[in-house]
């Protein structure tokens, strides 16, 4: 089976510019927020809070929705309804008078950001079995791309105007909805299409499928740890300002680096190690990697021992395209929406509960009530946590490939609306949760 280098581009492309929108409203939504509320910061952070928890809410009750979609009507129509939805949204966000609307464009990102997992099904459709670990991996180098240029280009834009970082960010999104309306096929064959149900589409239906199976259960319980664990990093900034004093420019420089990292980590060492070491390996080392990366953190008494835990932490990135290729192996080809939907809920259940949990914990223990000082209780928690998974991971079995894989539609068969062949673009340069 080969990949097809239009459509794989498409999505790579997709999910940097989904990131990259993303990191572009990111400096400048608290400004804009501020500036509708008359500079009331104790209201600002508080409805940041709520717009944080309304958009996990959105993709853990739309993610199997459209992933079900996908799985009836095909990858294609939802990706692209989605980048539409998601471009047309930042101009409603841009020219937004009040608070409400900005609002309510939150609330209809959080719907359009879930083709995510589609763009997941996707790649499972065209991609061997066992080179989707390496695929997924490269997902990973467009989280990474977007995270560093995101908040790079919206800082600077966003002193011109908190308003002009929406525009850019819906020109984004409109051109990769045009490139994908004229360059990129479908990747599910009608074969493998299944109907839409009401278990399968509702968020908590969704999970049973992950149940269907002893080992795909495995890997979504440590999975989930491991997104829980993720969650660690919402107190990464004020973690450094407590503890160390870095200014603005520091935090900015550090998230940087984590981005340089993910991507150079994703897109250059995830393909070799599970080649090298197979998927079930390459889980449970990243997942160990991650966890005394989080050690470190907590320990860490002076800014330069905590930058260092950036690339150890970094490591852990390995781990999961390794467990999304491994779970793509546990169900059909008619179940890869569905399967990469599930999987976002539980992205989406980590993303409400874990900013309360970290939060909480270090507020709980740098507390001057309290006789015990521990700033890096977060970090310990998180570090338990990957431990726990990693020991699960040890347990899961390394899937075997020894039946030949389906041979996908050739771009060739498949001309999309305006009459031009997927075949007419040339691949993009090969680099590709949420990682660190």
């Amino acid at each position: 089976m080969k990949s097809r280098p239009a459509a794989i581009a498409f999505i790579f492309v997709t999910v940097m510019l989904d990131m990259l929108a993303l990191g572009l409203i990111a400096p400048v939504l608290p400004k804009l927020i501020l500036n509708f509320l008359s500079g009331s910061a104790t209201s600002a952070a508080n409805w940041l809070g709520v717009f944080g928890t309304v958009f996990a809410l959105m993709q853990f009750f739309f993610s199997p929705v459209l992933g079900v979609l996908s799985d009836k009507f095909g990858r294609r129509p939802v990706i692209l309804l989605s980048n539409l939805g998601l471009g047309l949204d930042y101009i409603v966000m841009a020219l937004s008078p009040t608070i409400g609307w900005l609002f309510l464009g939150r609330i209809i990102s959080g719907i359009t950001a879930s083709s995510i997992p589609t763009a997941m099904a996707y790649i499972a459709d065209v991609v061997p079995k066992e080179k989707r670990a390496s695929a997924f991996g490269m997902i990973g180098v467009a989280f990474g791309l977007g995270f560093i240029l995101g908040p790079g280009i919206g800082g600077p834009l966003g002193d011109i105007s908190p308003r002009l970082p929406f525009w850019v960010a819906a020109g984004f999104s409109l051109v990769n909805w045009l490139y994908g309306y004229l360059f990129v096929p479908e990747s599910l064959r009608k074969e493998h299409r299944k109907e839409v149900t009401l278990r399968r589409a509702n968020p908590i239906g969704s999970l049973v499928l992950l149940r269907s199976h002893s080992e795909l259960w495995k890997l979504a319980t440590l999975q989930f740890l491991a997104y829980v664990s993720h969650e660690v990093f919402v107190i990464w900034a004020l973690y450094a300002i407590y503890r160390y004093e870095w200014s603005q420019t520091m935090i900015g420089a550090s998230l940087a680096i984590v981005g340089i990292f993910t991507a150079a980590i994703s897109g250059g060492l995830t393909g070799r190690i599970v080649a090298w070491l197979g998927e079930r390996r390459t889980l449970y080392i990243g997942q160990f990697f991650g966890a005394v990366g989080m050690v470190i953190a907590g320990l860490a008494r002076n800014g330069i021992v905590y930058m260092a835990s950036i690339p150890v932490i970094s490591m852990w990135n390995i781990s999961f395209p390794a467990a999304q290729g491994m779970m793509t192996h546990r169900v059909s080809e008619r179940e890869q929406g569905e399967l990469q939907g599930a999987i976002q809920s539980l992205r989406s259940i980590a993303f409400v509960i874990g900013p309360f949990l970290f939060s909480g914990i270090f507020a709980w223990f740098i507390n001057p009530k309290h006789s015990f000082h521990i700033p890096g209780a977060p970090y310990y928690l998180a570090a338990v946590l990957l431990f726990t998974a990693m020991l699960l991971a040890t347990r899961v079995e390394q899937p075997q490939f020894g039946q030949p894989s389906e041979k996908p539609v050739e771009p060739s068969e498949a001309v999309p609306p305006g009459g031009i062949a997927s075949g007419a673009v040339a691949p993009i340069a090969d680099p590709a949760e949420e990682n660190v």
